[in-house]
């Protein structure tokens, strides 16, 4: 899961695991595999940054 801002400045977490893609137009769109979209403030580069260090965070989980 990754923490975001949405437009209204309030925090949503989105499973990174079920983005199907992400665009500016200007604003950040995620769209997630089941068609739902988010807008959120963050570019596509700090999103993309977040999905890697929750990667990160889940590859080097101890179970």
């Amino acid at each position: 899961m990754i923490r975001l801002t949405g437009l209204n400045h309030k925090e949503v977490v989105i499973n990174a695991s079920i983005i199907e893609k992400i665009e500016e137009v200007p604003e950040t769109v995620i769209t997630l595999l089941n068609g739902n979209k988010y807008l959120v403030e963050e570019s596509i580069d700090e999103v993309i940054d977040k999905i890697i260090e929750f990667k990160k965070r889940i590859n080097n989980a101890k179970y």
